[in-house]
């Protein structure tokens, strides 16, 4: 029994097809489509088409569901197929000027204006007073509602496609209880470096039309400024939002260290997924990594008798 079936449903009829060793499913932490990418075995029978559906068990586990983008042939019986799932379609581009909507009603926009499939949704909370968002993909829109959110709430949310299911949830809820150790892949690479996103001083303004007068709002780390110098990090305030609210919660989001550990070849779990956080525990010479880090990007490869990931993780809680 083979433990990837992989189904392409094409204008009322359902292939099971037989696919080469190795498929490969692709999930990013945010702004990329889901992608599944295999080699298709021709035969008489088998006929599909671009925007045909396409789903992805493997060992009892469904994987994914999407639709067929890019077709290629090098010879007669092979064809190679690239899918995507519905995140492919936040690449539209559209025109939004919206009101006091969380980032939550403005995905439940998006759904309905493109006619896709949500699943399951929180409630983001933070009511964001207005936005103008000219000619932008929808993966902006969509990021910039969330980055708001989390400036004013230190609340991450990830996006992604579950099956054919739009889901917007907390990061919170997609921490799962897999360790990674130094046994656990064939090669890694690890980094820290206060030199992208680390800020330990946070300056915002905003102009009071009332009283003609500037306000600023400071949040720092005078321990760390000691430590790494001044790491500025300024931006303005909206008039309805809390200013000194707003700063403590981007000094807990960039005053640390970025992470970042590429690890390859690890024993597949279908729960690594971009967004998903997992346990590092490494010994790496003279440190000891101990935390939970965060997926950015996850390659999985899947063959019968072995099936591994590429990751890529980011540290902590944050990195933008």
């Amino acid at each position: 029994m083979s433990k990837s079936k992989l189904y392409i449903l094409s204008r009322g009829r359902i292939f099971e097809c037989a696919v080469e060793e190795g498929v490969v499913w692709e999930t990013h932490r945010k702004s990329t489509p889901g992608k599944l990418a295999f080699n298709v075995l021709k035969d008489e029978a088998l006929g599909f088409h671009e925007g045909d559906a396409v789903r992805f068990d493997y060992d009892g586990h469904k994987i994914f569901f999407g639709f067929v983008f890019i077709k290629k042939r090098t010879n007669n019986r092979i064809i190679s197929v690239t899918a995507y799932d519905q995140l492919r379609y936040f690449k539209n581009k559209d025109t939004y000027v919206y009101k006091n909507k969380t980032a939550a009603q403005v995905l439940q926009m998006v759904v309905s204006d493109f006619r896709l499939k949500a699943g399951i949704v929180a409630d983001t909370k933070h009511v964001i007073a207005s936005r103008v968002e000219d000619n932008q993909e929808l993966f902006t829109i969509m990021d910039n509602a969330l980055s708001i959110t989390t400036q004013n709430t230190g609340e991450l949310y990830v996006l992604y496609d579950d099956y054919g299911s739009l889901n917007l949830r907390s990061a919170k809820t997609l921490k799962t209880d897999i360790l990674i150790d130094e046994e656990s892949g064939e090669t890694f690479e690890y980094t820290t470096s206060i030199d992208e996103n680390t800020h330990n001083k946070i300056k915002l303004s905003r102009e009071n039309k009332k009283t003609g007068k500037r306000e600023i709002f400071i949040a720092q780390d005078s321990g760390n400024i000691n430590d790494w110098g001044v790491l500025q990090y300024t931006d303005t305030v909206e008039e309805k939002e809390n200013g000194k609210a707003k700063a403590d919660a981007l000094l807990s989001l960039y005053n640390r260290k970025s992470r970042k550990l590429h690890i390859n070849k690890v024993f597949g779990d279908v729960r690594m997924r971009g967004g998903a956080t997992v346990g590092v525990q490494m010994y790496l010479g003279d440190l000891t990594v101990a935390n939970f880090m965060m997926i950015e990007t996850a390659k999985h490869t899947f063959k019968e008798s072995d099936y591994r990931v590429d990751l890529k993780l980011i540290g902590g809680d944050f990195v933008a």
